[in-house]
């Protein structure tokens, strides 16, 4: 279905950026992967899920809490690839403190990574995308871009602003073939939720599984992980025909989270 077009997945060396990658690539598409860490593996998950399409697998690691370095993100995927038709906003981190305790430094880089880079690759992304009249921007929020946790304020703060990034922009280019979505995951087991696992359980003194448990519990009413392949499902579907007028939706895939 993907095929001929170029995606570009921020976060994408791991978790949902990863499983969103190896969907896409599923379906034809060319992915540029970004994000530190390892990077070999990932790349070699994507090139074996686009093996039967040919597709062609990139990585940039651009910080993207750096303008400068997503401006040249930007300019590698125009060089390299003719530019970016599917845009999938997902880097971010996460930093857990009650509002006075806050480190200062953590908030600026919250809002810089989860919020203020996707405003600097959406910007990029959209006149190529105006141009050839078509072009898919998904950003990942979360399903506290729809509600709030104590103890979050920063990143609360950067997934509500990133779903109100989504309606802008989806309202800008509506007379358009580019369609904004954010896909709004509750509790999904990456790495990052797998440290707050750990944490509760070295706080409160109980199992790794109790903590798991209880952490689904509190929030998440069926008391499933949400997967990185479901959410690279919904990103399929969004760059769908049949997606064509899903424009501006804060898709919750929660496990009934934000249904209480």
């Amino acid at each position: 279905m993907l095929k001929g077009k170029t995606a570009l997945v921020t976060g994408s060396t791991s978790g949902i950026g990863l499983g969103i990658a190896e969907k896409l690539a599923a379906q034809g598409a060319n992915v540029i992967l970004n994000g530190f860490g390892e990077v070999d593996a990932p790349k070699a998950v994507v090139e074996a899920a686009g093996k039967a399409f040919g597709t062609k697998v990139g990585y940039h690691g651009a910080d993207m809490s750096k303008p400068a370095e997503i401006e040249a993100l930007m300019a590698y995927a125009q060089a390299e690839f003719g530019g970016v038709d599917i845009l999938v906003n997902n880097a971010g981190i996460q930093h857990v403190a009650q509002i006075e305790d806050f480190p200062v430094e953590k908030w600026d880089a919250i809002i810089a990574i989860n919020l203020s880079s996707a405003f600097h690759t959406t910007r990029l992304a959209v006149p190529g995308m105006r141009a050839k009249n078509w072009g898919r921007i998904i950003n990942l929020a979360s399903a506290h871009g729809l509600v709030a946790s104590a103890g979050k304020s920063a990143y609360v703060a950067a997934k509500h602003g990133l779903v109100g990034l989504t309606k802008s922009v989806a309202l800008e280019t509506a007379t358009t073939g580019v369609t904004v979505n954010a896909i709004c995951p509750g509790w999904v087991l990456t790495p990052l939720v797998q440290k707050q696992i750990d944490a509760k359980a070295e706080r409160e003194g109980v199992s790794p599984e109790a903590a798991q448990r209880d952490l689904l519990g509190e929030k998440q009413p069926s008391l499933q992980f949400v997967t990185p392949a479901q959410l690279g499902d919904l990103a399929v579907f969004l760059c769908s025909p049949g997606a064509d007028n899903v424009r501006g939706a804060a898709w919750n895939v929660d496990g009934g989270w934000v249904a209480q």
